[in-house]
Formats: structure tokens, C-alpha cells, sequence
């Protein structure tokens, strides 16, 4: 309360006499929340609170710049001491909402095609040495997290002495793929809950923690959700056409799309290991349940692609110590050749 209030007070010095009306309008799974303030006018703006002594708002207003290739928020005014800024407002349709209302394929898939489209504009703009680097030791720590939250918290099953050392294996080819890839402007939570729906073109939001690396890995993000999950078919479809279109941008992907399609299959299974310890540690250790129910789907496309590539057998295998076998597994049972891509 004491930091609506000082928002509030905050607020009052920028618009001096207006009558302000404040709601709240969004959380991230970290520790800033945003409101959207009313003007007399009908006008809106977003608030974003990030206490400081949890939060650094520099990355964001860095990031910002970076990414001025496409629709970020436009930064009005700012509090770098208490935590506060003042947004363009991108409205209260996310791209998960619109998803969500109309769950046609033909209409799903021109919504996809403009979040392509962005991050094709996003990684046209690519430069080295402007975003920290997606390298080994950060990997590596996202990696981490799926023994130390997933298995020993949330299963309460810490792994074995062999699990240990099958896991090393399994990162270590996990890093190399990672690495071997071109690198790019990598937002690094490029999903459907941080798109808005705006005139256009989506606007992007969340994009403080970028970092320059792998090529797939927004892909990734954007068609293996946590929250939202389409058909293989589906999904194999949009990874070819964000091919074209990104041979036919210039990007560093690679001419093959079998290649291309292994490496973001690759690339997914470190995302998901590092999502599952994340939502784990929110509900353990932040006491965050609202992520804890999705953390199945993110098992569930881990045990796809590691049963589809014979590399991945020690994961697949390491998924049914920890969590035995149900449906999902009776499924993969056949053989599942994709786009030429054999296990």
C-alpha cells in the first residue's frame, strides 16, 4: 500500500490538478507490478512500479533504445530512485487474449505471422557487442535450475549420483547446440503474453533481460508457450514460413530447414528445462501458484523432443525416472520422423 501511494503521490507531480483515477493492470512473475492511470481527458498511461531495492530499471530503459526498431512503450517520464516509470499505454488486448477468442487456424495463424514478422524487424537489427552475450555460464545457470527447483523442490526427489552425472551430458550437448548457432537480438521471453494487440503492428513489452544469442530461441518461445499449445502440424508450419522469411530478410539461419527445424527443437528443450525450474521456484520459493499448473505442458513437449532425437535419449529416459510415464509417452511410441529430422 505504502507504494500505491507514493505512485500516487508520484503521479500527482507530473499532472499537477488533474483528477487522476489509478487500477491495477498487470504482475510479472518478478517483483514489478503496473497500473494504468486515467487522465481527465480518457487518456491513459501505464505505470510501472519496481521497488529498487529488488528491481534495476536501467536494462529496461537500455533495451528500450536497442529495440526501437519496433513498437516498444514509449518512456514519458521516469523515478530512477523509486522505482517508478511512465508508459505509453499499448491498451489491454494481448495477443494470448485474441489467441484465445478466436481459436480458428486461418485466423491463429495470421496473428503469428505479424509476431514473426516483428521479431524478423527485431533481428534484422542485430549487432554484436550492444546485448550482454547468451553464453555457456548463462546456459548453463538457467539449466541449473530444473535439478535444483524442478526435481528437489517441486518432486522432492533430488537427483542420484548417476542422475548427476547423466545430466552433465545432457547439458553439455544441450550447450553446444545452443552455442553453434548465429547469434541475434534475442528478447528472451518473446511469448503471446507480452504482444499487444495494437494499430499496426504488435507492440512488444518485457523485454529488459535481452541478450544477443541463438537465432531460434525467440521462436521457440513464441510457438512452445506456456500457456497456449497448438499442433505439431501446426507449429511445424510457422517454423517454416519465419524460414522463408528470414532467408529472405538476411538473417544467419541456416539453408537447410531440417537443420534449422533440429536446432529449435534443441534450443526448446533448454528453454523448457530452465521454464519448469522457473515456475517451480515461484510457487517454492515466492510462494507464486499461478505458474505451477502449467509446468505438465513444458514436461510434455520434453519428453516429445527428447524421445524424437536419439542424442536426447538420457533425458528422455532421466523424465521418466522423475516423473514416470502417462499418455504423452504412449504416443511418442511410434517413430516421428519430422521435415527428414530422424532420431
Amino acid at each position: 500500500m505504502q507504494r500505491l501511494e507514493a505512485l500516487k503521490a508520484w503521479l500527482a507531480t507530473l499532472f499537477p490538478g488533474e483528477a487522476l483515477t489509478v487500477e491495477f493492470a498487470a504482475a510479472d512473475a518478478d517483483f514489478r507490478r503496473y497500473f494504468r492511470a486515467t487522465l481527465e481527458d480518457g487518456s491513459t498511461r501505464i505505470v510501472m512500479d519496481a521497488p529498487p531495492d529488488k528491481m534495476d530499471t536501467d536494462p529496461y530503459v537500455r533495451v528500450r533504445e536497442v529495440f526501437a526498431m519496433v513498437r516498444v512503450p514509449e518512456i514519458i517520464a521516469r523515478d530512477r530512485e523509486q522505482g517508478f516509470m511512465l508508459l505509453e499505454d499499448f491498451g489491454r488486448v494481448q495477443l494470448i487474449a485474441a489467441l484465445e477468442h478466436d481459436n480458428r487456424p486461418e485466423v491463429q495463424r495470421v496473428l503469428l505471422l505479424e509476431a514473426i514478422d516483428t521479431l524478423i524487424e527485431l533481428q534484422k537489427g542485430s549487432r554484436s557487442g550492444v546485448l550482454p552475450e547468451y553464453d555457456a555460464a548463462l546456459l548453463r545457470r538457467e539449466l541449473d535450475l530444473f535439478p535444483e527447483w524442478f526435481a528437489a523442490k517441486e518432486l522432492g526427489t533430488p537427483f542420484t549420483f548417476a542422475q548427476r552425472q547423466a545430466w552433465a551430458g545432457i547439458c553439455d550437448a544441450l550447450v553446444s547446440r545452443a552455442l553453434a548457432q548465429p547469434k541475434v537480438y534475442v528478447h528472451r521471453d518473446y511469448i503471446v503474453r507480452n504482444l499487444m494487440l495494437t494499430s499496426g503492428r504488435p507492440g512488444v513489452l518485457d523485454f529488459q533481460d535481452a541478450v544477443y544469442g541463438p537465432v531460434s530461441y525467440d521462436l521457440v518461445s513464441l510457438l512452445r508457450d506456456a500457456f497456449i499449445e497448438w499442433d505439431e502440424d501446426f507449429v511445424i508450419d510457422l517454423v517454416v514460413r519465419y524460414w522463408e522469411k528470414a532467408r529472405a530478410a538476411g538473417l544467419p539461419v541456416p539453408p537447410n530447414i531440417d537443420d534449422f527445424y533440429r536446432d529449435f527443437e534443441w534450443m526448446g528443450v533448454q528453454r523448457h528445462l530452465k521454464v519448469a525450474g522457473i515456475f517451480a521456484r515461484l510457487y517454492h520459493r515466492d510462494g507464486k501458484d499461478k505458474y505451477r499448473p502449467e509446468i505438465p505442458r513444458f514436461i510434455k513437449y520434453l519428453k516429445r523432443t527428447s524421445r524424437r532425437y536419439g542424442e536426447l535419449a538420457p533425458l528422455y529416459k532421466l523424465l521418466v525416472e522423475l516423473v514416470g510415464t502417462d499418455a504423452t509417452d504412449a504416443e511418442l511410441s511410434s517413430s516421428y520422423p519430422v521435415l527428414g529430422v530422424k532420431g
